[in-house]
């Protein structure tokens, strides 16, 4: 029987929310671990058949898409039980996708949702590893331009500030972006509006994204922002 087969993958569909508990438990790095839990709320059968028919959809700075992958057994690890070679692939899958990071055109790989085929594994010579072509469904972050996000600032600068919006570090809002705001140094310097709204460290800041820049050497995306407009500005600071 084809691990790829409509009878094995049901079967392990219905199995996998249970491996997907063993798994969270493992070493598989931070992003992995957030990934799996993930998972675990999106395999289970009942929900996995409506995820099957699309390819890309686009829900604000998210993106569901459907991606096809190689994954690669190493020869000591390979079992000859059906489920236990489904388990081993799932967690090749889940650390090779987290080490991807990110790319120009999904933003930054968040989660493996749903695990649609796994077709036959192909031996690779020399080595006697087996090279198995998946498609899996999963979800991405990509910051546009034009959004409505928030981000906690983490560097305060004479010249603006540094927030960081979910896995984006690098979020930039210059003072010259902040209508009404002036610099105020010290200890701990900030931001001040003569109402005294702070933009300082660890202040929630809600903010429209004017641009973004894709860094190819350190696969990550930066981004300008702005808080020109209406209900823009800091929305929560660690006085209160």
């Amino acid at each position: 029987m084809s691990l790829g087969s409509p009878k094995t993958m049901a079967s392990f569909s219905l199995r996998l929310y249970q491996l997907v508990s063993e798994l969270s438990t493992m070493s598989l790095g931070r992003k992995a671990g957030d990934m799996v839990v993930i998972l675990a709320l999106h395999c289970s059968p009942e929900t996995s058949e409506s995820r099957r028919n699309y390819q890309e959809e686009e829900i604000t700075m998210f993106l569901k898409v459907q991606l096809p992958w190689n994954v690669i057994i190493a020869a000591e690890n390979l079992q000859p039980e059906s489920l236990m070679l489904q388990r081993s692939i799932v967690i090749c899958l889940l650390s090779d996708f987290a080490i991807k990071k990110a790319t120009k055109d999904l933003g930054y790989y968040l989660a493996v949702t749903t695990l649609e085929t796994i077709g036959e594994g192909k031996v690779r010579l020399h080595t006697g590893d087996v090279l198995f072509p998946v498609v899996f469904n999963a979800i991405t972050f990509k910051i546009l331009k034009g959004e409505i996000l928030e981000g906690v600032v983490h560097k305060v600068l004479k010249h603006g500030v540094f927030m960081r919006c979910g896995p984006i570090e690098n979020v930039y809002l210059s003072n010259l972006k902040m209508p009404g705001y002036h610099y105020v140094p010290g200890e701990n310097p900030c931001f001040m509006n003569e109402k005294m709204s702070k933009v300082g460290k660890d202040v929630r800041v809600r903010f429209v994204v004017i641009g973004t820049k894709w860094m190819e050497a350190e696969r990550e995306f930066q981004a300008l922002v702005s808080l020109e407009g209406d209900y823009l500005g800091p929305i929560s600071s660690p006085d209160i």
